[in-house]
């Protein structure tokens, strides 16, 4: 069974930074693709990033240029570094590794940036 684990997030003012960690309990070059989805209350789930096997990175329109999604294959671990945060950043983050047709998601963490 494949695990999804994430840490990081919290609370931070608009301008500050908050970085997020994704790990998964097999290799991570397993997977199709890995990256961060994110849900705000009343709007549907949203791409942040992910990052595919062969390294290529995805962004949503709404970050470009201010967050960045790396990997650390020797941890299997995808990182995401949130910079320049602003209040409509702020909903809950979960991770999702896909193989093939099959998802596996985190439990999500929150991530509140007040103004």
């Amino acid at each position: 069974q494949v695990q999804v684990v994430e840490s990081g997030g919290g609370s931070v003012q608009a301008g500050g930074s908050l970085r997020l960690s994704c790990g998964v309990s097999r290799n991570i070059f397993d997977f199709n693709a890995v990256g961060w989805y994110r849900q705000a209350p009343g709007t549907q789930r949203e791409l942040v990033a992910d990052i595919n096997v062969g390294g290529r990175k995805r962004y949503g329109d709404d970050v470009k240029g201010r967050f960045t999604i790396s990997r650390d294959s020797a941890v299997n671990t995808i990182y995401l570094q949130m910079d320049n945060l602003k209040p409509a950043d702020t909903a809950v983050y979960s991770c999702r590794a896909t193989i093939l047709r099959t998802e596996y998601w985190g439990q999500g963490t929150q991530v509140t940036v007040s103004s």
